[in-house]
């Protein structure tokens, strides 16, 4: 469906299409509500220069 400046302001979509969207939207929230640990990945990369004089030198390029 669109207004009179032809912009979409609504979509239709078949009932049975709606309830899968649905079943699909629960899905993922539910995968979202997880803990994320970002603690399994503390000291997995080796820095070689401090990141605050890092950002500064190419802040400066």
């Amino acid at each position: 469906m669109t207004d009179e400046a032809m912009c979409p302001v609504a979509v239709l979509i078949d009932y049975q299409d709606w309830q899968q969207i649905e079943k699909i939207l629960v899905a993922y929230q539910s995968q979202q509500k997880q803990e994320f640990n970002l603690n399994q990945y503390a000291g997995v990369i080796q820095l070689t220069q401090d990141p605050l004089e890092y950002q500064q030198q190419i802040r400066d390029e």
